[in-house]
């Protein structure tokens, strides 16, 4: 639904409710849940507010009968630039609300729950960039779009996991370099890396700066020798880790093919790159969303190695999509969102999300960059 169609009543989300998500929540609880999108629908309409919901909200989040956009961080930051709405209310976690705040400085940006952290914006901050600048000066530093405003106002360009690739090239060739610094996350760093073809180094954060820089030289050293002389491209990388996508296992995916013969394999590149390995397509969960729908995946047995509720979402949309209870791996903070702190988010114009304009004039730069480059 957009913000333009007609409100739908209780009765008929519920009648809808039924249709689609009767395998999830027995009539009394669907009835219920109608109720409360009703009455979210016509507080979105009455504050003129703009929803923001990330792929991995719950199925009645989601669902196309609550008014609003649904997308993958990458979307959903494009779209934060295009809305006339005044009020934004963002349906994920912290960063990605701090990130629409960044692009609508004159708006109001809310989020339902304050609790909606981020393991993967919480492993650095802005000081942690600012110490590898000055070990490594004049290199490019290229932050996932999963930070913290703090840390994107010291990077040079955020990229997101369906475009990290291009934002690496675009950065190697803009400053005319064959290295980059990637953070945070440790394995979207190396599969990225892998998937170019470039080495990889992690720099030791209590050992001195020197050693960090010689340990990356020498690095560099063997990698031109395995090159014959021509000097690799090289990723300088972080630690950082989604505690929902380092739980899968290449072990997850060998079991499953047993079970499920034919079974088509998805992940996101959060995952590790040996789990990568083992699947048939890794992408952001937009990518994932739209490979569904391609004929040869439709006439398969399809599996997913990412947060558990959009696989719910998806399965109700597509019957070969499976709910395999071994990998089903929910995101503690995305589940901080529900109809009740929605609902509460917009009754009481919490939680309000604030950006120090200093801070926020030099976020905007990388985030811009993202958005523009295809």
């Amino acid at each position: 639904m957009t913000n333009n169609t007609t409100l739908l009543s209780q009765q008929e989300i519920f009648d809808l409710f039924k249709e689609k998500y009767s395998g999830y929540s027995p009539d009394f609880e669907l009835w219920i849940k109608a109720g409360q999108v009703e009455k979210l629908n016509r507080l979105v309409r009455e504050k003129k507010a703009v929803i923001l919901k990330h792929n991995y909200m719950s199925w009645d989040l989601q669902c196309d009968e609550v008014l609003g956009i649904r997308g993958d961080s990458l979307e959903l930051s494009r779209k934060a630039t295009e809305t006339d709405a005044d009020l934004i209310l963002f349906l994920g976690v912290k960063f990605m609300a701090e990130t629409a705040k960044v692009l609508n400085p004159t708006k109001t940006v809310l989020i339902p729950s304050l609790k909606a952290g981020c393991s993967l914006a919480s492993s650095i901050t802005g000081a942690d960039v600012r110490k590898l600048k000055a070990m490594f000066p004049g290199v490019p530093v290229v932050a996932y779009v999963n930070t913290d405003a703090d840390t994107k106002s010291e990077v040079d360009v955020c990229c997101a996991s369906g475009n990290a690739r291009k934002v690496v090239e675009w950065a190697l060739k803009e400053w005319k370099t064959n290295t980059v610094i990637f953070l945070p996350d440790k394995f979207l760093a190396q599969n990225v890396a892998r998937d170019m073809g470039a080495d990889i180094f992690f720099p030791d954060t209590s050992a001195s700066a020197e050693s960090n820089i010689r340990h990356c030289e020498e690095q560099r050293d063997v990698a031109i020798s395995l090159h014959k002389g021509s000097p690799n491209i090289l990723f300088i990388a972080w630690e950082g880790k989604c505690e929902v996508h380092e739980k899968f296992t290449p072990k997850d995916a060998i079991e499953l093919r047993k079970d499920f013969p034919g079974v088509y394999i998805m992940a996101h590149p959060e995952c590790p790159p040996e789990v990568i390995a083992e699947v048939d397509f890794a992408g952001s969960t937009g990518e994932m969303i739209k490979n569904i729908e391609k004929q040869d995946v439709q006439d398969r047995p399809v599996a997913f190695f990412t947060e558990c509720a959009m696989v719910e979402m998806l399965a109700a949309k597509h019957k070969n999509v499976l709910q395999v209870c071994s990998i089903q791996k929910r995101c503690p903070h995305m589940a901080q969102n529900n109809l009740e702190t929605v609902i509460e988010a917009l009754e009481n114009m919490q939680y309000e999300i604030t950006v120090p304009e200093g801070l926020r004039a030099k976020a905007e730069l990388p985030i811009r960059r993202m958005i523009a480059i295809k």
